[in-house]
């Protein structure tokens, strides 16, 4: 498996506003995101590092205005963590493999898939479709993509 980790390089490529959320632990507004519509298969990796964090056959309509999924694609590529920023306390979700603010897990999603919601900004991550997997090196996660119904 390849190492996934933070370069000054693939930091200096982030857009402004995937610099805010990833870096600056910012949120982008609800509704926003390029990513909350996507219904393509495919998964979601780190916009830092590459490391793969979602799977589109865990990606939910949950109507809270960010890309929503029921679990990541292996547990030890997401830290989660205290936040009482905001005036509440909630889990906040970053990548394992470089730290960047992905967003925040909550305990309201689908009760048979888990119960659990992570509720990520689009800025974060990048999709990769399933057919183009492979040639970029994510061959491994093929069969935790199905078609997205």
């Amino acid at each position: 498996m390849p190492t996934y980790r933070k370069t000054a390089e693939a930091v200096a490529r982030l857009t402004p506003e995937q610099y805010r959320v990833t870096q600056k632990n910012g949120t982008e507004a609800p509704g926003s995101g390029e990513l909350l519509d996507n219904h393509e298969p495919g998964i979601y990796v780190d916009i830092v590092s590459g490391d793969p964090l979602f799977a589109s056959s865990d990606k939910f309509e949950s109507g809270c205005g960010w890309p929503s999924f029921t679990k990541p694609i292996a547990p030890a590529h997401v830290n989660e963590l205290k936040d009482a920023s905001h005036g509440m306390i909630r889990t906040k979700v970053r990548s394992a493999a470089d730290d960047s603010h992905l967003g925040h897990v909550f305990d309201d999603g689908p009760a048979d898939r888990g119960g659990l919601r992570y509720c990520i900004n689009s800025a974060s991550p990048r999709f990769i479709h399933r057919d183009d997997m492979p040639a970029e090196g994510y061959g491994a996660y093929l069969d935790q993509v199905e078609d997205v119904k």
